[in-house]
């Protein structure tokens, strides 16, 4: 592995170490379970009381856009039983969205519009929520465009490898 590639790597873990953190205190300092990783995707788990609820999340290999300063930025995918959801997509932007904006997330040509409030963006429901799966599960990368509160657009593009590996995982671990 070349030392570029090396530091990517670890770049990205670091990331993704950071959003574990985030949604750690999110679930109230509940422990969090590393469940497995496959390509660009880790899966995790936490207990909302009695319930094991599931996700799974990654980075953008590449993010674009005039902007100076941004936070975090995720793709997660959801399984949580208290609430039904299987598949809920969802992105962290690392800004907050300009009002009543949508984003616009392409998966192998398909557009998915999604809407936004703060800094997440979310799909319609369950079964846009299914069809972007889906298409997950069959594209090579996704890229997601949306823009800030201030105006600035942004460009994020994610691998999908590793996608369908790490969706089996969660599914296995948390069923609704």
């Amino acid at each position: 592995m070349s030392r570029s590639c090396a530091c990517k790597t670890i770049a990205a873990s670091m990331l993704v170490a950071t959003l574990v953190i985030t949604l750690a205190g999110v679930a109230a300092a509940q422990k969090l379970e590393a469940l497995g990783s496959n390509g660009a995707w880790k899966a995790f788990a936490f207990r909302k009381g009695d319930v094991k609820v599931c996700y799974m999340a990654s980075a953008p290999i590449k993010s674009e856009g005039k902007y100076t300063q941004r936070g975090e930025i995720f793709a997660l995918v959801t399984n949580d039983p208290t609430t039904g959801a299987r598949g809920e997509v969802s992105i962290v932007t690392g800004y907050d969205y300009k009002a009543d904006s949508e984003a616009m997330l392409t998966v192998g040509g398909t557009v998915f519009a999604m809407f936004t409030k703060g800094d997440k963006a979310w799909t319609r429901g369950p079964e846009e929520d299914a069809a972007l799966v889906r298409a997950m599960v069959k594209g090579r990368d996704m890229v997601i465009t949306g823009t800030s509160e201030r105006g600035t657009s942004t460009k994020d593009t994610y691998s999908l490898s590793g996608f369908t590996a790490t969706k089996k995982i969660i599914d296995g671990a948390c069923k609704s």
